[in-house]
This record gives C-alpha cells, structure tokens and sequence, in this order.
C-alpha cells in the first residue's frame, strides 16, 4: 500500500482504494473515508471509531482485512474486470438471500444462519466484504434456555466472497444473472439466464469463499463440492489426517502432545451432577481412508447459483464436527479425575458413527447409532439395550440436535436406562427384557477401570426435557476395558445383530457368523 499525507489528511492507496483520514488541528481525527475504484469516498464509522479509541493496532488488522477485499489477481485491465465481476456476484447473492422464502419463516438469527438457503448475508460495503454466515453451533436460545456454552465453544462459520487465481481460464459474469423481474423455479430457486445471455468474460480466475475459520474436510465431501461446481479444490498442500485428529488440533482442548493416526485418543469429559465420562477414538478405525479428511480454507466456484449447494456441503460437515468435538471440545482443571462411565467412539460411515457403551445392571454392551443425514436431520438409534423403543429413539434424536453434544445425550440415555433398570416389573410385563438383550450382548464382559492418564475436558450443560430428566450424580459405575472392544472395524460382512433389524451394515464388527455379537477379546 502508499502512504502520504497533507497538512490536514493522509492517504492510505491500493490499486482498487484508497482511505482518507481528515484530522483536526489538534491532532485528534474528524472523518475516516473509504473511496472505491471509480467511487466516492464513503464515511467509516468503524475506522473513526478505532482511531479515536486510539486502537491503532485494531485499526492496522481492519485496514490489513480492507486491503485483502481489494486485492484481487491480475494487473491492470484484467484487474479491473475481476473487480466488476465480483461486484455483479455480491449483487445476484443478495438478491438470492432476498428472495430466499424459507429465511421468511425463521423467527431467529440462528435459523437463518443454520437452515438459510444462502445463510446470513452481511452486505458488501466499502470497508467490509460480503461475508455469508452458514454455521453456528449456537442452539435456539428460545428453545433451550437451560443449555450454556461458554463463549470459546460458540463459533460461527463464516465465508468471505472473493477471487483468487486459476490455473485454467474461466467464463465469469460481467452482469448479473439473475433474471428480470425476479422469478423463482418449483424449488423456490431464482431463475437465472443462460451465460450465452448473459455479458461474460473468459479470465485466469475463479469465485472464491473464504472460510473463516478453515474447516477439517472428509474426502468424500471434498469430492461433492467439486463435483457442484465442475472445479476441483487444489490438493497442493493438503495435509490429510484421520478426522478427529484435525478436530482435536483446532479445538478450545490444549493437548499436551501429537496422537499419532494409528494410536487411540482418549479424553474425559465432565458434565453436571459430578460424572465424569471417558471416551476413546481408535485410532485404527479413525485412520482409514474413507475417514480421513484435510483443512480447506477457500472453495473455488463460478456461479451464483453454485453457492447454496456448497453451503449445505459445509454445514453437513460442520454439523459432524461438532458432534465429533464435543467429546473433547473444552478443558477443565485437573488430570485424576475417575471416570464413571466409559464409551468408544467408532466411524460408521461418512456420515453416521457408532458409541458402544455397558448400559446399568449389565454385563452386555449396548451401542448408540448417530446419522448426520443432512445438516438438519440427526437420528439416534440404539440397539442392545432391550426391546427397541422407537420413542427413545426419538427422544434421544431431539436432545442430541438441540444440544449438539455426545456426552450430554448419553449422560441423558444413561439416566433414563438407570431409571429403567431401578423400577419394578410390572406383573403385567413377564421379566423377558434381560433375556432379550442377553442375546446381543457379550456375557462375560469384565468391568474394569481405564481411567490412566490422559486428557480432561468439561461440558458445561444441562438437558432439555425431551421425556428424559437430567442426570444427577452417577449411582452406579462401570466402565469396559478397551481389551473388550475389537480392535478392526467393518470387517466383516453386514448382518442383522439384533431382532428388530438396524441398518445395513452397521456394527457388523461386533457380530459372529450366527448373528451374536462376538466375545470379549
């Protein structure tokens, strides 16, 4: 950038800007301006504001964030093309947000930004980039009001809309191609023109979203957004590692020293009513390729109508992240805590994965299926813990999505498991449940404690009443040693384990070849 100054103003220039700040004569600052290419100078308030609060270090990380808006590839006329491109891409996103009838319906911020067709749109302005807001992990305040998070555990996942620089030319719009008057498909979708309709211009660059903060990315996924918009993400520098390890690198825990891909992860985690849970990550299971992922900072697009789809893309992954992170997400003090129960944390899928835990008064193992469908729809499914109960289910799906956290759900299931176990049989209701949940479960399952060293983290939340009452303290310990939990995953073929049919292969490494699930090792 330059820099000069008169006797009442100084100038800070780029290629496409310029910002002026008018001082007074003793010395304090009357009007910060930022002019556009070809535009006038328009008032900040925000830089005024950090000048007069005499934040000189606020105001050089905003100006070095202005000259990042402005600093698009190219050089000279090719640099001004891009710069109108860009401007004609801010207007078609807008107009999508506005027309976008579902975010009509959403009565809180949140909402849109979750379940928005193109999230939360914060306008373009001359000191502020067009930023699109398509993720918090925040729950709906008005819905769940007894659940905390503390601050560093709110994140809102943002994308800055900008350009960047392609290897391989690319047909831009130089006009925006939304048709006139607006008009939208079956789907609610704004109609737009064919390119062939449309001004464009073939140049070295591509639409880019910024990701703030960069998000860990399975492969699979990484394939689906480039399969939207027919441009493939660079893998040049990529780092791929198993899942959780990323999530544990980016998250609020301090982890004293690296996992390394084929070792487990162990964390304890800290809830309400003084249980404290351990949850392990094999890292044998985590470190195959179907589960591995990368830290994506930019997705590269090159149209508008490209950007709700990879929203969605984003969101869906955000979503499995955060239920991933909630097994370590927030350190508290101490390391020798003991831990009263204990789960094992397996990849099902790409987008599903597995809890296997000793439910109370057992000596069987008992697992919880989590499914990410889609970013809005989360299922619990639980098997070997006796007859199935659809309204468990349910109910386990509804506290799971509102607050997002693994050990709060089954500190949720174990408690309404103990209260099942504690109450008396009904005449009406012959004493089959054990036999039931025999067959699917291993009968000499030892009950050991596993709690040695390791990592200790804190959720501080309660549950929302979804028929299940919060957990007080833990009357009744167990924990199953990792010497009875197999150690390969999806091995063998799919079967049915259980009498009430879960899904396709689902914890088929658990099952023998006559339906029971196999014997400690």
């Amino acid at each position: 950038m330059g820099f000069h100054i008169t006797e009442a103003t100084c100038y800070f220039t780029a290629d496409l800007f310029y910002l002026e700040v008018v001082l007074l004569p003793c010395g304090g600052v009357r009007e910060v301006k930022v002019a556009p290419h070809g535009g006038s100078p328009v008032p900040s308030e925000s830089f005024l504001q950090l000048l007069r609060s005499h934040n000189f270090a606020g105001f050089s990380e905003k100006l070095e964030g202005l000259y990042n808006q402005y600093n698009i590839p190219g050089d000279g006329e090719v640099k001004l093309k891009l710069f109108a491109s860009l401007q004609c891409l801010g207007k078609d996103l807008q107009q999508i947000s506005t027309l976008d009838e579902t975010s009509q319906a959403f009565s809180t911020a949140v909402e849109v930004i979750n379940n928005g067709r193109i999230g939360c749109v914060i306008a373009e302005k001359e000191d502020c980039p067009l930023i699109i807001q398509f993720y918090t992990n925040r729950t709906n305040e008005a819905e769940t009001s007894d659940l905390t998070m503390t601050d560093t555990e709110r994140v809102i996942n943002a994308a800055q809309v900008t350009l960047g620089d392609s290897d391989v030319t690319r047909e831009l719009q130089m006009a925006p191609v939304i048709a006139q008057p607006a008009q939208l498909d079956p789907q609610g979708f704004p109609v737009f023109l064919p390119l062939s309709e449309v001004q464009c211009e073939t140049m070295p660059a591509v639409f880019l979203l910024k990701l703030q903060p960069a998000i860990p990315v399975m492969a699979s996924f990484i394939n689906r957004i480039g399969h939207v918009t027919d441009v493939a993400i660079p893998d040049v520098g990529l780092q791929w590692a198993p899942l959780p390890k990323l999530l544990m690198r980016r998250s609020s825990a301090h982890i004293q020293q690296e996992i390394l891909d084929e070792q487990d992860a162990t964390f304890k985690v800290s809830l309400p009513g003084d249980v404290t849970h351990s949850y392990v990550l094999p890292g044998a299971a985590w470190k195959e390729s179907t589960h591995r992922a990368a830290v994506i900072d930019s997705v590269p697009f090159t149209h508008p109508n490209h950007v709700p789809a990879l929203l969605e893309l984003l969101r869906h992954q955000c979503v499995i992240n955060t239920l991933l992170s909630s097994c370590f997400v927030s350190h508290c003090e101490g390391t020798g805590l003991v831990c009263d129960l204990h789960f094992e944390v397996l990849p099902e899928s790409e987008s599903s994965f597995s809890v296997t835990f000793q439910p109370p008064g057992t000596d069987s193992l008992a697992v919880l299926l989590v499914n990410v469908s889609d970013p809005r729809h989360i299922k619990c499914t639980l098997y070997g813990a006796g007859p199935s109960d659809p309204s468990m289910d349910e109910n386990l799906s509804k506290v799971l999505k509102r607050c997002l956290s693994v050990p709060v759900t089954l500190s949720t299931l174990y408690s309404k498991l103990d209260e099942i176990t504690a109450a008396p049989i009904s005449p009406s209701h012959p004493a089959t449940t054990e036999a039931q949940n025999d067959h699917s479960a291993p009968s000499n399952a030892t009950v050991t404690d596993t709690s040695g060293a390791s990592t200790v983290f804190s959720q501080s939340a309660s549950v929302p009443e979804d028929g299940f009452s919060v957990p007080g303290p833990a009357c009744y310990a167990v924990s199953v040693s990792k010497s009875e939990l197999c150690p390969e995953i999806n091995t063998s073929p799919a079967v049915h384990p259980y009498p009430y049919t879960p899904p396709v292969g689902a914890f088929s490494h658990w099952v023998t070849s006559n339906g029971q699930l196999s014997d400690p090792i």
